[in-house]
């Protein structure tokens, strides 16, 4: 009876020893079993270049895990693109390569894109890359407006309205301004003018625009005038305008409404 006790027990022990190795082993398997991603860099800076150069950095990155790693999506801040060189699945111990471009027309001074990775590792499933440069512009013209909102204020159905804005030239070469909005009329010193339109270096120059009567519209009357230029950072400008259009009946209301408050007969 002793006997079979022990071998009870030890078989018991056998089995508990072989369950721990299988689901220990099975565990372990489990946790290594993974992929992992490993870039050789996060960051890169260009260093300084010039205005209007397109400069490629190539990030290079390996699966340091067990299983094939997936690449989901690659995706960019406004200004880069990003494509991988390598397949979208990369084996254990192999590397892939994703390569970065940066389009500097339109950008100065210190510049700073982000690039996210997503994959399948499920420890670091999104990978943030940044690219850094400093853009040298050299002389150039450049635009200031002294207002982006144009509020015209109240005017009559079927009345011209105006509104004044001023352009400064704070760059060192001559700025050429022109609009795509042909049916505006634009005035210097009460001068009709035509684009494009010249303002030497640190000059300034006040412009009329005037919008062109408009039947059967009324209310809240919004729009926007673009302006284009040859300032290599900012080429294009927008400038909103609105306005209240009312009918002369509904004037003649507000006179008989409001015209004793206002000391008018």
């Amino acid at each position: 009876m002793e006997a079979r006790m022990r071998k009870k027990a030890g078989l018991a022990l056998v089995l508990s020893f072989w369950l721990l190795s299988f689901f220990g082993g099975y565990f372990l398997l489990a946790q290594t079993g993974k992929p992992k991603v490993v870039f050789k860099e996060t960051q890169f800076d260009f260093g300084k270049i010039k205005q209007g150069e397109v400069v490629i950095h190539e990030f290079i990155f390996r699966n340091e895990g067990q299983s094939p790693l997936k690449i989901n999506r690659v995706t960019t801040s406004c200004g880069c693109t990003a494509a991988l060189v390598s397949e979208k699945e990369i084996a254990p111990g192999k590397e892939g390569r994703l390569k970065v471009t940066f389009d500097s027309h339109g950008y100065s001074d210190k510049v700073v894109k982000y690039i996210y990775f997503d994959c399948n590792d499920p420890e670091t499933p999104q990978v943030e890359l940044i690219i850094t440069a400093t853009v040298e512009v050299g002389p150039a013209a450049r635009i200031e407006l002294d207002r982006y909102n144009l509020d015209l204020g109240i005017s009559l159905e079927g009345e011209e309205a105006s509104a004044k804005f001023t352009v400064k030239n704070t760059g060192q070469l001559e700025l050429e301004i022109d609009t795509e909005s042909p049916e505006y009329s634009f005035y210097v010193h009460g001068r009709k003018i035509s684009f494009p339109y010249r303002i030497p270096a640190g000059q300034s120059v006040e412009f009329e625009v005037r919008l062109p009567a408009k039947e059967g519209h009324v209310g809240l009357l919004r729009d926007y005038l673009l302006i284009k230029s040859n300032d290599p950072v900012r080429s294009t400008l927008s400038v909103f305008i609105s306005r209240y259009v009312i009918t002369r009946e509904d004037l003649r209301k507000l006179f008989e409404k409001y015209g004793k408050v206002l000391g008018i007969k």
